[in-house]
């Protein structure tokens, strides 16, 4: 039967609802947005909304996320860690339908040329595409607070943001020996550590949103997301699924065959994102959707 994890604020008014739809597994926190008082008091209070079901917590790692406000062009952006890469170079925003030529890195500091033509804001992830990018450091300060809050309340699961080694994944449970950790699968060096290194280490995830920017061709994409499940026949496919819900409740035909494609891939796992799990119609609308898509498949 497939099964959905839904992406939730902290403070959605709709949890409880989720929750209850009949092929919700769980939820995932979006760690990155603000939140009031003290973590442990906020994930008790999620762990009883959630009534018996996984809470996960989305741990951004590696993940380039900017953190600060930057106006373009010719602006700088801060990001969350301090990056070394050869310039210039191009960054992708906006799930890759932005791009922006980088001209020089200091630290976390981007120098940038050009665009986006728009103001960017702290949070936003980006993209950079290329062999010599390295990023230093891994936990985010907020990834740690999270990680001591979630032992306090015995918080055991963890989504992990691009990992690309068994390394990445041991790191964490030097911190928490019994987590059960997801591996997101989020760019070309994770897609080698799923070939050639994974065993069962962990669960992996097709991580879609940026794994489709960081594979060096996009078709190569589809490939990518049926090698993960044909390694992990337990694996979650995230992002990217049902994006039409987030303008129209509506699904367009393409997302439909997507779905179904993943499906018939072997996916009972499926993990929505951001797009459309901050209204409440445009979620309940994904899980009604997506069962009544596994339902006609497995009748």
């Amino acid at each position: 039967m497939v099964k959905a994890i839904v992406t939730i604020p902290p403070y959605a008014p709709f949890i409880e609802e989720v929750v209850n739809h009949p092929i919700v597994s769980g939820l995932r926190l979006k760690t990155v947005m603000p939140t009031k008082g003290s973590l442990e008091e906020l994930l008790k209070q999620l762990q009883d909304k959630a009534n018996g079901k996984d809470l996960w917590i989305d741990l951004k790692y590696r993940q380039l996320r900017v953190k600060n406000y930057g106006i373009p062009p010719f602006t700088e952006i801060e990001l969350t860690h301090n990056i070394d890469v050869d310039t210039p170079v191009t960054a992708y925003f906006s799930d890759g339908k932005e791009r922006a030529k980088i001209l020089e890195v200091d630290g976390n500091r981007l120098i940038m040329q050009d665009g986006p033509k728009r103001m960017v804001g702290p949070g936003e992830s980006i993209n950079i595409v290329h062999p010599s990018l390295n990023v230093e450091g891994h936990f985010t300060k907020t990834d740690l607070k999270y990680i001591e809050a979630a032992e306090k309340v015995g918080l055991k699961t963890y989504m992990l943001s691009f990992v690309e080694s068994v390394d990445d994944v041991t790191r964490l449970k030097e911190k928490v020996s019994d987590a059960i950790i997801v591996a997101k699968i989020e760019s070309q060096k994770g897609m080698g550590y799923v070939r050639n290194v994974w065993k069962d280490e962990s669960r992996l995830m097709a991580a879609r949103g940026d794994l489709f920017v960081e594979l060096e061709r996009p078709h190569y994409v589809t490939k990518a997301v049926e090698e993960i499940v044909m390694k992990d026949n337990n694996a979650i496919v995230a992002s990217r699924i049902f994006p039409s819900l987030s303008y129209s409740l509506e699904p367009s035909c393409n997302d439909i065959g997507d779905v179904d494609n993943l499906i018939r891939m072997g996916y009972q796992n499926f993990m929505l994102g951001d797009d459309i799990c901050m209204k409440r119609d445009s979620v309940i609308s994904g899980l009604n959707l997506l069962k009544a898509i596994a339902d006609n498949y497995y009748k």
